[in-house]
Parts: structure tokens; C-alpha cells; sequence
């Protein structure tokens, strides 16, 4: 799995690729941990080369999301590869986070 943070003023994006699975789950939640931690608290996650993606990863998601929530913030998903929005689908997660279909657009719907 590989990670790339960038920023747009006090917006995080952190973009995803590879396979989230039970191993690569850990590292995802740490480095959002860590940007939390650091006070990040408008996140977009790009999901558009994660080629697939585990209930680790979808819990780790989760997890981001309810720590940002507490704290004013939250974590918007940008386009979610196919794979990736069936399984937020078939977990009824599409129904809790905000999915755009462009980086751009996740960024500026904050």
C-alpha cells in the first residue's frame, strides 16, 4: 500500500493505492492517527488507484471518521475505485461517509 499526503490550506489530502488489506490496514490507520493527532481535522482520502480494500481498512476508515467527527472534523472520500464502492456499499458505509467522484470536488466541498 502507498500513501502521499499533500495539503490545500488547512485541508489533508492523503491519497491511497495498492491493496488495503489486513496488514496494510494498520499502516492506513496509523498514518490517519497521526495526522489527527497533529491536529488535522479536514481530511479527504483519494481511493482511486486502492485496487481493494478489506473490513480492516473499512474499520479503520470508520475509526478516523467517529475521532474527526468528536472533534469538528471529518473525512470525506474522493473516487473510490469501483471495487472500493462496492464494498462501501455492500457495508452501507456509502451511506455515512461523503463520497465525491473528484479530488478537486472533496476539497472543495469543505
Amino acid at each position: 500500500m502507498r500513501l502521499e499526503r499533500s495539503s490545500y490550506g488547512n485541508i489533508l489530502v492523503i491519497a491511497a493505492g495498492g491493496r488495503v488489506d489486513r496488514v496494510s490496514a494498520e499502516q492506513l490507520g496509523s498514518f490517519l492517527t497521526y495526522e489527527i493527532d497533529a491536529g488535522g481535522r479536514h481530511l479527504v482520502l483519494d481511493l482511486q488507484r486502492v485496487e481493494s480494500i478489506g473490513q480492516d481498512g473499512l474499520w479503520e476508515m470508520m475509526s478516523a471518521l467517529k475521532r474527526l467527527r468528536r472533534a469538528q472534523g471529518d473525512l470525506r472520500l474522493a473516487q473510490p475505485s469501483d471495487r472500493v464502492r462496492d464494498a462501501l456499499e455492500m457495508t452501507g458505509l456509502d451511506d455515512i461517509f461523503r463520497i465525491y467522484e473528484s479530488q478537486s470536488d472533496a476539497v472543495a466541498s469543505y
